[in-house]
């Protein structure tokens, strides 16, 4: 039992107690039974028992079977209750987990592991905690109880013979338990594969349709789901032979109660109805031991759930505060100063750096763009800033004169605008997706940024305007719609830093000219960096950075840059040139 699991039992111990005092009431009623029964047939063979007192018997077992019905469905409710409630938590636990782990973290993990974590694996862990609790008690206390009735009450031997069979159910059941463990394990793990492709083929169904590929993409699913039907297939193999196994050996002990108590009752040692009453109890013991299956394949599910859960909780984050202190994010502004100082980094140790001696300093009210190839490092840049990822050492970068480690993350994020290359929106409102990052904009605020990132008509133009509910990243928008409500998003907050990724490449000109128009005035408060691969989104700026393999090679305004002839000078004539070609 892991660490998790023990803190949540200890802490629900109430409900745990009570469900198990009331099985193990229900267990001594029904071993009860078979008393009653045993006594009512040697009644009725010795004649104690006539037609005026026998229905006091019948009425026994009623009152038994009434009570049993009431404290089941009450160890019900606490007990699964219970773990309801710990599928409620660790679900919280885990969705606040994965908010805080790092973007190394998730360029591991596909989305198809982390949602079998999320749901198949803590609702493993939920039935362990359930039905597999409530079966390992029953079990226990059926055999224990059966034991010590059978031989205060009839005959110890007797008994004893009736459970020869238990330490060998005992053994088949540790030998398979290591096996149902490893194959659920495959079976999870195989099941994260076919959610993911799931997951990404309804993502991308327009590329897969655009480019005919619905045939294709359904051999590769058939593929996956292949997979995944061979390793259940390896499971239900295992099970296949463990229950039916279990139920043989078990029924083994009716065979032993039949002939040795056949021979007690010939003997006059047992009367009939202790011969009966015996198998009654073989009756009762031989449903929970036909469950110690189900216990087993439940328990360890639940384990290997538990254990990926486990896993996933003893994940390092990577950027956290050094130092907790309370934040009152109205008062916590930054001057949004920037300084990169000889700064050098890469996303992996193995890797090449993607970032070399970067030595650069934007000014608030100024606006540097970033220009440069792909996989030149631009994206990285801003990805720093906002501190998805933490510099190689401290003092490599500074806000405000202060190491970015060293400001509290939600005071860092709280004062960046921030425009991704993915536009990703959420599946609710235009309104909400614009005032995404506080629930105190109002319809003013939300509507004067959709007019700075010329969204404003667009909207206008849908039945429901601002409420309009988009589909599932945006995908009943277009692409350069899904732009400008990022950048809406972005400089509503008025923050101190904004930086555009590449935020303007699904616009036209002349809607570009108009956005950048608007963008002058926010940018005069902030420190603006555009990231960008077309010159015309970034030639106003006060500063042109030049990125290649990682190095600032070129800096400067936009008219100095054309003068030096060199990488940004061949970029500029080559868009001026492509532009040409198009107008033609």
């Amino acid at each position: 039992m892991s660490g998790r699991i023990k803190k949540f039992v200890f802490k629900n111990k109430k409900r745990y107690i009570k469900g198990i005092v009331a099985l193990l009431i229900i267990n001594l009623l029904q071993i009860s039974i078979p008393i009653i029964t045993g006594k009512l047939i040697d009644g009725i063979q010795f004649g104690s028992i006539n037609i005026s007192n026998i229905s006091k018997y019948p009425l026994f077992i009623f009152i038994i079977a009434a009570a049993v019905f009431i404290l089941n469905y009450f160890t019900r409710l606490q007990i699964m209750g219970a773990s309801i409630i710990f599928q409620y938590e660790t679900g919280k636990e885990i969705f606040r987990r994965l908010e805080k782990l790092s973007m190394s973290f998730f360029s591991r993990k596909t989305i198809g592991e982390l949602m079998a974590l999320s749901v198949n694996d803590v609702k493993a862990v939920r039935v362990a905690l359930s039905r597999g609790t409530n079966l390992i008690i029953d079990t226990f206390f059926l055999m224990v109880l059966s034991i010590i009735a059978m031989s205060k009450t009839i005959n110890m031997r007797l008994a004893l013979i009736a459970f020869i069979p238990i330490p060998i159910l005992i053994f088949i059941v540790a030998k398979f338990g290591l096996i149902i463990n490893k194959k659920f394990r495959k079976v999870q793990e195989s099941f994260s594969d076919l959610t993911e492709k799931v997951q990404e083929n309804v993502s991308g169904i327009r590329v897969i349709k655009a480019f005919v590929q619905e045939q294709e993409e359904a051999r590769n699913f058939k593929v996956i789901n292949k997979k995944n039907y061979e390793t259940n297939i390896e499971l239900v193999k295992v099970w296949g032979i463990f229950y039916p196994l279990i139920e043989f050996i078990s029924s083994i002990s009716y065979l032993f109660v039949l002939v040795y108590g056949s021979s007690l009752v010939l003997k006059k040692q047992i009367t009939i109805g202790d011969f009966i009453a015996v198998n009654s109890y073989i009756g009762v013991l031989v449903r929970p031991i036909k469950f110690i299956g189900v216990i087993v394949n439940t328990i360890q599910k639940g384990k290997a759930s538990s254990d990926r859960i486990e896993n996933l909780f003893d994940e390092k984050t990577e950027i956290f505060d050094e130092k907790e202190e309370e934040l009152d994010l109205n008062n916590s502004k930054l001057r949004g100063k920037i300084e990169f100082r000889d700064l050098t980094f890469s996303y992996n140790n193995k890797f090449k750096p993607v970032l070399k001696n970067i030595n650069l300093t934007i000014e608030p009210g100024k606006t540097t763009a970033v220009v440069g190839k792909i996989g030149s490092g631009k994206s990285t840049l801003g990805s720093l800033i906002l501190r998805l990822y933490n510099p190689e050492q401290k003092g490599q970068l500074l806000i405000d004169g202060i190491d970015i480690t060293e400001i509290p993350i939600e005071k860092l994020r709280h004062n960046i605008g921030y425009v991704p290359q993915d536009n990703f929106l959420f599946s609710q409102s235009i309104k909400y997706n614009i005032g995404f990052s506080e629930d105190s904009y109002d319809i003013k605020d939300i509507e004067e940024s959709a007019h700075i990132s010329q969204v404003y008509d667009n909207i206008m133009d849908f039945p429901n305007k601002f409420d309009t509910v988009l589909g599932e990243r945006g995908v009943n928008v277009s692409g350069g719609q899904k732009q400008r409500i990022s950048i809406a998003r972005a400089i509503i907050k008025k923050p101190s830093i904004l930086i555009f990724d590449d935020c303007l490449s699904a616009v036209d000109t002349n809607t570009e000219k108009n956005i950048l128009d608007g963008l002058k005035e926010i940018c005069k408060s902030s420190a603006c960096i555009i990231i960008s691969h077309r010159i015309s989104s970034i030639k106003h700026a006060d500063e042109i950075i030049v990125l290649n393999k990682g190095s600032i090679i070129e800096r400067g305004s936009h008219a100095e840059l054309i003068k030096i002839e060199g990488l940004y000078y061949r970029m500029y004539k080559k868009q001026i040139s492509q532009e040409e070609s198009e107008e033609l």
